[in-house]
């Protein structure tokens, strides 16, 4: 019998053929996945993973240089062997410690900036654990589960504590070494990524140069350059006009980072931060150079030069420096001189000089100067105060007649040639007032005569008849409300009370009596109420001289380009024109009334400034004597002392210079008529250095480049004749 054999069935369990089918199905799904970020979003992510970032960075340039009005450097820039540091986006605190650890052997780095802040904060840095400590774990916990702190909250906050409870022997227990590691991770600290911050750029040794160029490769970020220093080539002349720069580490001030960084500039950028530096900073800033870097994940891979910088433009100041520095040493004898002799006023400390074109408003001259105590020396010494001239106020005396006897004119209650008695003006319930040479009598004079003696009377009866009253002795004076300002509208024409309109900022227009009593018109008049600048002085006397318009005084002739390559003025990019801010209301008659009335007191018997009567050029002038009181530190009441002024120009039939001189509290008792001696010896100087450059052929910035640039046409003329020839 066949047996049939019995097949031996295989049996695969369920939960077995479940698995596989799982396994199937994820690794289908894992095929697709792969499928989709290979061939899909292939190229995507591969853009992701090269994906870098460019940055634009731009890096300072040297300023541009200031001349006088004869291409004289006055400001210029001094290159500085320089170590800088620049750090990554990723860069943090420790890698920057161990690059300035390894920094410091090489250097010699000035620890006495460092404040009392950067040592705690470094502390913390170096003692990271011992930091910790200094707050509690119940202290952190409690300030973890306050659920009104946010994150950051909680740090600020343990930062804080941290910085408190860090004793004074902690923060003194740096020793030198590490006080200069300190003093450079400081400096890293003030810059931005990936922006040059500069390290050390004074007295940076061609040793120092040396020793870190040999290690650049152990010390990223770090590197060797060339930085710029503004240099003030006169030192103190005219040093508070010029103003300032900022350094990189204070770069732009505070109250005006929003208007900088709006232009395009960095936090760190040095920017002028007063008077000339600052007034024309867009023109004497340079283009920065503007730099690409190339970055991914914070670190830089490649840098690109997008743009080259330029240093910034050139400016041709109006002034004369030859000049100035002459009328510096005559002001400053003749003030040391009277404070030495110490009897006229103990109060004398200062002198003014301004000296302007009538024309044009050029201002050749800006001369301020005070005997001061030195901050650093503690000794007495003769400082530049040139800023003065123009933001410090004085009473001006009889200098401002002129205006008046204008004023009157322009007012219908004078006319050219009217005669008037000068006697004492009594007014009830006051002290008589008179004139300096009429202290009883009644003298006939004209106007002419009144300007040249300097009549007080006859100013005052001015002012009767513009404050609508008729003088009789020893009544009461009843003015009318708005003769204050009738008379101080008038007096603007000239300049007087209002500013200048100089390119300067911090212009003071100087302050007015607020008082409205009769008495203080007739103060008024003479120069003994309201108060005047010493640039107000020279544009109402410029006024006078050009026959009635109110010219604007500038101090910025020209700005040029740069010309490196010849080492002198590049072309004129802008020419400063002279601007006419108003003409007085007066005819030509009445102006030359009081022309020919200063012309007088400059040459007149009774003149009081006729010291200029036998000078080799016909000089017009108004002298000023004002009462003034003076109230310095530690007085508990005011002084009475004495203001002396002269203003005035020359020649006078064809004016080309006007000067105004202003000694504030020059004496006391007797005057010693500082204010008469400086004026003279000013221009006579003047007309000196006049007649020596005409003899040098020396000419003024403006005319030298156009000499300049026809004898560079004319020699390309000739080249092409040559060519042709040829």
């Amino acid at each position: 019998m066949n047996k049939k054999k019995k097949k031996k069935k295989t049996h695969v369990p369920f939960r077995m053929n479940l698995l596989f089918f799982a396994v199937f199905i994820l690794f289908s799904l894992l095929v697709i996945r792969l499928g989709v970020v290979q061939i899909v979003k292939g190229s995507e992510y591969k853009k992701e993973v090269e994906r870098t970032e460019d940055i634009m960075v731009r890096n300072g340039t040297p300023r541009g240089k200031i001349y006088d009005r004869y291409g004289n450097v006055m400001v210029d820039n001094v290159p500085l062997n320089a170590i800088t540091y620049t750090r990554a986006q990723s860069t943090q605190p420790d890698e920057m410690l161990d690059v300035a650890e390894k920094l410091a052997p090489l250097i010699k780095m000035d620890t006495e900036k460092i404040t009392t802040r950067d040592r705690k904060d470094f502390w913390l840095l170096t003692h990271s654990e011992k930091a910790k400590k200094l707050v509690t774990k119940e202290e952190l916990q409690k300030l973890e589960a306050n659920e009104e702190l946010t994150k950051d909250d909680v740090n600020k906050e343990v930062y804080q504590r941290q910085l408190e409870r860090i004793t004074e022997k902690d923060i003194k227990s740096f020793d030198n070494n590490e006080l200069e590691v300190l003093a450079i991770f400081r400096e890293f600290n003030t810059g931005y990524a990936l922006t040059p911050q500069i390290i050390k750029n004074k007295g940076v040794t061609p040793e120092e140069m040396a020793r870190v160029s040999e290690h650049l490769d152990q010390l990223p970020g770090v590197n060797v350059t060339t930085d710029w220093e503004r240099t003030y080539v006169y030192d103190d002349t005219l040093r508070t006009i010029l103003g300032n720069v900022s350094s990189s580490r204070e770069g732009l001030p505070s109250e005006l980072v929003n208007y900088y960084t709006a232009q395009g500039y960095s936090l760190n950028d040095r920017v002028g931060t007063s008077y000339v530096e600052a007034q024309y900073e867009d023109v004497l800033q340079g283009q920065k150079e503007k730099i690409k870097n190339i970055t991914k994940d914070g670190s830089v891979l490649d840098t690109q030069l997008i743009s080259e910088g330029y240093r910034g433009k050139d400016v041709v100041l109006t002034i004369d420096m030859r000049l100035q520095k002459e009328i510096e040493k005559i002001v400053e004898e003749e003030l040391y001189g009277q404070i030495q002799k110490g009897w006229q006023s103990p109060y004398l400390d200062r002198a003014f000089v301004v000296m302007m074109d009538p024309h044009t408003g050029e201002l050749l001259a800006m001369v301020g100067k005070k005997y001061g105590k030195n901050s650093e020396t503690g000794k007495y010494e003769m400082q530049d105060y040139a800023l003065g001239t123009f933001t410090s106020s004085y009473e001006a005396g009889s200098a401002v007649k002129g205006a008046t006897v204008l004023t009157g004119y322009m007012t219908g209650n004078l006319y050219p040639g009217e005669t008037l008695v000068d006697e004492p003006i009594l007014i009830q319930g006051s002290k008589p007032k008179t004139s300096w040479f009429n202290k009883s009598g009644r003298k006939l004079m004209s106007d002419l005569f009144a300007l040249e003696k300097s009549s007080n009377s006859y100013m005052w009866k001015i002012a009767f008849r513009i404050g609508g009253d008729t003088y009789i002795p020893n009544a009461p004076v009843d003015f009318n409300s708005n003769s204050f300002k009738i008379v101080r509208n008038h007096f603007s024409q000239f300049g007087l009370g209002i500013p200048t309109g100089i390119d300067l900022p911090g212009e003071m227009s100087g302050y007015q009596g607020s008082s409205r009593k009769p008495g203080f018109l007739l103060d008024l008049v003479i120069g003994q109420y309201d108060t005047y600048t010493p640039m107000q002085l020279v544009q109402y006397a410029s006024t006078i001289a050009n026959g009635g318009s109110r010219v604007e005084p500038h101090i910025m002739k020209q700005v040029r380009e740069p010309d490196n390559d010849k080492g002198s003025l590049g072309p004129i990019i802008y020419e400063n024109e002279p601007k006419v801010l108003n003409r007085i209301n007066a005819t030509p008659d009445e102006i030359n009334q009081v022309q020919r009335g200063f012309y007088r007191v400059a040459h007149g018997s009774d003149g009081t400034a006729n010291n200029f009567a036998n000078a080799p050029y016909d000089a017009a002038a108004k002298s000023g004597t004002a009462e003034a009181f003076y109230k310095g530190p530690n007085m508990e009441k005011a002084v009475e002392t004495y203001n002396t002024t002269l203003i005035g120009y020359a020649p006078y039939d064809s004016p080309e210079i006007a000067f105004s001189v202003f000694v504030p509290w020059s004496h006391q008792d007797k005057d010693p008529y500082v204010n008469k001696v400086i004026a003279k010896r000013v221009m006579d100087k003047y007309f000196e250095l006049k007649k020596q450059s005409e003899k040098e052929g020396l000419f003024d910035a403006a005319v030298e480049s156009e000499v300049r640039n026809a004898d560079e046409a004319e020699e390309l003329q000739e080249q092409e004749r040559q060519e042709n020839i040829e």
